[in-house]
């Protein structure tokens, strides 16, 4: 009877846990038993997965969330910080005068010790829409301001395969000149220009620089694109240009921190009255807002009310065209 009940006491010591009876375990482990007892691997009972919650909860807790939200967001924001140190995102954006704006300018040059001559950007936000979902194609041109502010002359590129009017572009200061052979190396960027301009008899076998060329591409829209290759050359020498990027903005320069104020103002309002011919009036404020900056500086916010056309001067300059 010894022998069955000390084997039966060995397979339970052997199920038990050996912390129960530290002593008892060591001394049953030097003890060897005929019989293979197989251990269970999971000693503990798995945790019971959690019942899933109804489909209205999650979606009452995703409208409450995004209500709470919208009641931060639509926070009123307060006009003037009173302390020197605020968060940005609770005052509104402040407005400069267009003079007091450049003033600002160029004392954040001289506390940077930066160039006094660099140049003075404006950010031109633009509405695109038109009637139900029209919108605006993205535009380009080129102008002259009232004030021209780079030393520098633009680099002109010539095609043409008349050898007289090669001779007359490099008289009249093309940087380029030639014909069909100027082609490979544009594509791999061996020559680059700012302006292209080209006769009307050469212009059907550039047709593999338009994707290349983009909006530079000679047109006769945009005056680069005719026989007089020395107007042409005139007018792109001293020629500003600009375009829209990202759908609704213009980043163009209207001039430098060293030049008076007067002249800076002119060439903006040159920039936004040229603008304003692509939309009509009759859908409202095609200017959006307007930030200033120079090269190394942060933008400040400018009104533009007062560079936008007014629709009583467009009805007035009909009215007299219309009478001569």
């Amino acid at each position: 009877m010894a022998a069955p009940m000390s084997c039966c006491l060995r397979r339970v010591w052997a199920q038990c846990p050996r912390y129960v009876f530290p002593r008892i375990a060591q001394h049953v482990s030097a003890v060897s038993c005929s019989i293979n007892i197989q251990q269970s691997s999971r000693p503990y009972a798995a945790a019971a997965k959690s019942a899933k919650k109804p489909a209205k909860d999650v979606k009452q807790k995703k409208s409450e969330t995004a209500t709470a939200k919208g009641e931060r967001t639509s926070r009123p924001l307060a006009s003037t910080p009173v302390d020197d140190v605020y968060l940005v995102w609770l005052y509104k954006r402040p407005v400069y005068e267009v003079e007091v704006a450049l003033d600002m300018l160029r004392k954040f040059q001289e506390l940077d010790f930066t160039n006094p001559k660099q140049y003075i950007y404006v950010n031109i936000t633009l509405d695109m829409t038109l009637e139900k979902k029209k919108k605006v194609d993205p535009f380009a041109n080129t102008i002259h301001l009232p004030h021209h502010f780079v030393e520098e002359i633009n680099k002109i590129l010539v095609f043409t395969e008349n050898a007289e009017q090669a001779e007359i572009a490099k008289e009249n200061g093309a940087a380029f000149v030639g014909g069909t052979e100027l082609i490979q190396e544009i594509l791999d960027d061996e020559i680059q220009a700012d302006f292209y301009i080209a006769v009307p008899e050469i212009i059907g076998k550039l047709n593999l620089l338009k994707s290349k060329l983009r909006n530079k591409f000679p047109s006769s829209r945009k005056n680069s694109l005719g026989p007089d290759i020395p107007q042409m050359l005139e007018f792109f020498k001293t020629g500003h240009a600009y375009m829209v990027e990202e759908d609704c903005l213009i980043k163009t320069r209207i001039g430098r921190l060293d030049i008076p104020n007067e002249q800076i103002l002119a060439n903006l309002d040159a920039v936004i009255k040229d603008i304003c011919t692509y939309r009509p009036l009759s859908y409202g404020p095609f200017v959006q807002r307007l930030v200033i900056r120079s090269s190394t500086s942060e933008g400040l916010l400018i009104p533009a009310d007062r560079f936008l056309p007014q629709v009583k001067d467009v009805e007035e300059d009909t009215e007299i065209e219309d009478s001569k």
